[in-house]
């Protein structure tokens, strides 16, 4: 258990006056603050003049090395963070750009997503508060990620998730020993979260509230990808790209860059652009009609991880915090986000290249950019939907029947392979 945590209490977005104990975590958010219509989250506050400036300074190593600005650590670790951040000219030459774009690749976490620094604190507080279990309802990297760290912790965990999840996502939640339920409604869902959480003692790793509150030590983990992203670039980003759903991530990382600024280890702190599609779009709404909330339609999108119909207060504060700004992109745009990313070496879902694609969104609309830009890229493309039910495709093969009876047997299958490369693929052989 770390015991270098500077952590203090637990602080209201409703009312930064409104205080509570560090223990335990508020997981309905915030009781004094919050009515019917909004519910606020909390989040951890520290004592930043205790903070060693050094901290900062030397190269990155583990996550635990950030446990002073991070609530209580249990010794859960998997490796996760120290991911890596990629300058990729093939997205910088494909939108002209004359600044460097960086993508920060979360998919080199333990479960492939950005969800384990989440849920290294999570399921760190379901340690210290000698919690039963775990429980989160999730049909993705959520779940796959609180599964795997409950099995790390020697915890039970319990998966409520929707009858049409994929087998290949439930086989990987049950790898981890999870129970899994599916069910068809998401409020049955919740329900059930609760009566888990209340009757049989279990944590919570998943919101409670009908306006997304989640876990008060969940996007603490997020800092860390700020932290880290200044210590890779030796300065600050002039702009950085976060898909966004819930807005956790954006808000977690953008809580990291206002903590640099105040603690003076950067000076000016990057705009946080809210990357959304434009099937649904609700912070974006939530902005541009000058609302607290914004609920949508659910129009149809291959961003499964962050196709939210509602907005966030944590959404709001980040961009109204960073001067920043929401911007939906288009499917076109994604998919064309999508294998870009993946011409350059980096194979993302789609909701994990929502970031790119929210950058291309910007120049195509005529936005300008200030760098250095980093794009946060969250998952695998092996998550993704069209991977585990597209159609089968066989690659072009070589049989005996293909080699010439006059000519060596390796001559003529090196003809044929010549004749797929070129009229096939188009290669020039």
């Amino acid at each position: 258990m770390s015991e270098d945590s500077l952590a203090e209490a637990q602080q209201s977005l409703g009312n930064p006056e409104t205080t509570y104990p560090l223990w335990p975590p508020q997981t309905l958010g915030c009781p004094e603050t919050s009515t019917e219509e909004v519910q606020y989250p909390l989040e951890v506050t520290y004592d930043y003049e205790s903070v060693d400036r050094g901290l900062f300074e030397s190269e990155l190593t583990k996550f635990d090395r950030w446990s002073p600005l991070l609530p209580p650590l249990a010794d859960i670790g998997l490796g996760e963070g120290q991911t890596p951040l990629i300058e990729m000219p093939s997205i910088g030459d494909w939108l002209d750009l004359d600044t460097p774009v960086f993508v920060k690749d979360e998919s080199q976490n333990p479960t492939w997503s950005h969800k384990d620094r989440l849920n290294r604190c999570v399921v760190s507080a379901a340690v210290q508060t000698d919690a039963r279990g775990l429980v989160v309802s999730s049909s993705g990297n959520h779940g796959a990620s609180t599964a795997a760290y409950a099995a790390r912790a020697g915890l039970p965990c319990i998966v409520l998730t929707a009858p049409e999840t994929p087998p290949v996502v439930q086989r990987f939640l049950r790898a981890y020993d999870a129970a899994v339920i599916a069910m068809d409604d998401w409020h049955d869902r919740q329900e059930i979260l609760d009566l888990i959480t209340e009757r049989l003692g279990y944590h919570p790793a998943s919101t409670r509230t009908a306006i997304h509150t989640g876990h008060p030590f969940g996007p603490e983990g997020y800092k860390t990808i700020a932290y880290e992203i200044v210590t890779q670039l030796n300065r600050s980003p002039g702009t950085v790209f976060v898909p966004t759903g819930h807005a956790e991530l954006l808000y977690g990382v953008w809580k990291g860059f206002r903590e640099l600024g105040d603690l003076g280890v950067i000076e000016g702190t990057p705009r946080m652009i809210a990357c959304e599609p434009a099937a649904r779009g609700p912070l974006a709404t939530a902005l541009e009609t000058d609302r607290e909330i914004a609920t949508v339609k659910a129009n149809p999108t291959t961003a499964s991880a962050i196709k939210t119909q509602t907005s966030t207060v944590r959404g709001r504060r980040a961009i109204e915090e960073s001067d920043g700004a929401a911007w939906t992109f288009t499917e076109e745009q994604l998919s064309a986000a999508q294998t870009r990313t993946a011409r350059g070496g980096l194979w993302q879902e789609h909701s994990g290249v929502a970031g790119i694609a929210g950058l291309l969104a910007a120049i195509d609309a005529g936005q300008t950019v200030d760098g250095p830009i980093v794009c946060l890229a969250t998952s695998s493309g092996f998550k993704d939907g069209e991977t585990w039910t597209a159609p089968r495709v066989d690659p072009p093969s070589i049989s005996e029947s293909d080699s010439n009876s006059s000519q060596a047997p390796m001559t003529a299958r090196w003809a044929a392979v010549r004749e797929i490369l070129s009229t096939q693929y188009g290669l020039d052989v």
